[in-house]
């Protein structure tokens, strides 16, 4: 996969893409970073990416005309990806579509994403045309676009086989079946008088998958209700949650 990142502040991603498994990913060939300077695409002696916003106000906006010459000029070319492959551009905003584990897994399926950053407060309206997609991670705001860009590029990276490392690395993770995941435990067995649940160390693989699972829904239940409501349930775990709700009620 590539990735393209386009921000006045690409220096940012140079300790987040350059170790663990960012960086794992990079030497093992899964994975093609670059952070482009968005004042690369400039052409005044201060290089400038942003002004005052037209009828006023606080804070500075981002200049479309470089917003556009860079992705023009980025999305012709496209070195290293092959006709017929995938890209999209993604723009990172609050008025975005909100990021689940779903749309990390459907992005990870791409073959080449450019994410453009926003600074400041906030992007000219007009440069919005490019995107392909805009995501927002939660109703809140950052300091910039980078830093939600880092976000969704660690949850999408982990999506690419082998990435983790695990056969099943990102299969049991939280969100991943559409519930949060179960409880997990290492040596030792016991630590201040709180002890692994026995059925961790039982070998017993069946009881330890069904455990997990109940886990799973009872996290879900009491802590992201809401989940439930969308989740792919079996029967067993509408008994187990009904039997649930009855004991709590008592």
């Amino acid at each position: 996969m590539i990735i393209e990142t386009l921000s006045t502040f690409p220096g940012m991603y140079d300790s987040v893409m350059g170790a663990s498994m960012m960086k794992r990913a990079q030497d093992q060939g899964q994975l093609q970073f670059t952070a482009h300077d968005l004042r690369d695409w400039t052409f005044d002696r201060h290089r400038t990416t942003d002004d005052d916003p037209y009828g006023g106000g606080d804070g500075l906006v981002m200049k479309c005309e470089p917003l556009f010459l860079a992705v023009d000029e980025l999305t012709a070319s496209e070195p290293g990806v092959a006709q017929g492959q995938s890209r999209e551009v993604i723009f990172l905003a609050p008025h975005g579509e909100p990021f689940t584990d779903a749309l990390a897994s459907e992005l990870a399926t791409k073959d080449h994403l450019l994410f453009v950053c926003g600074h400041y407060e906030g992007i000219d309206e007009r440069a919005y045309s490019l995107a392909d997609r805009i995501i927002s991670l939660g109703d809140y705001v950052l300091t910039s676009g980078e830093l939600a860009s880092m976000v969704v590029i660690d949850a999408v990276v982990r999506k690419i086989p082998g990435v983790l490392g695990a056969l099943h690395g990102a299969e049991d993770e939280s969100f991943a079946d559409g519930l949060l995941e179960y409880p997990q435990y290492t040596r030792p067995a016991e630590f201040r008088s709180m002890a692994v649940p026995p059925v961790l160390l039982s070998g017993n693989h069946q009881a330890i998958a069904q455990w997990r699972r109940e886990q799973s829904l009872a996290r879900t239940a009491a802590l992201r209700p809401d989940l439930l409501e969308t989740a792919p349930l079996s029967s067993e775990d509408r008994v187990f949650l009904e039997s649930l709700q009855a004991s709590q009620s008592e």
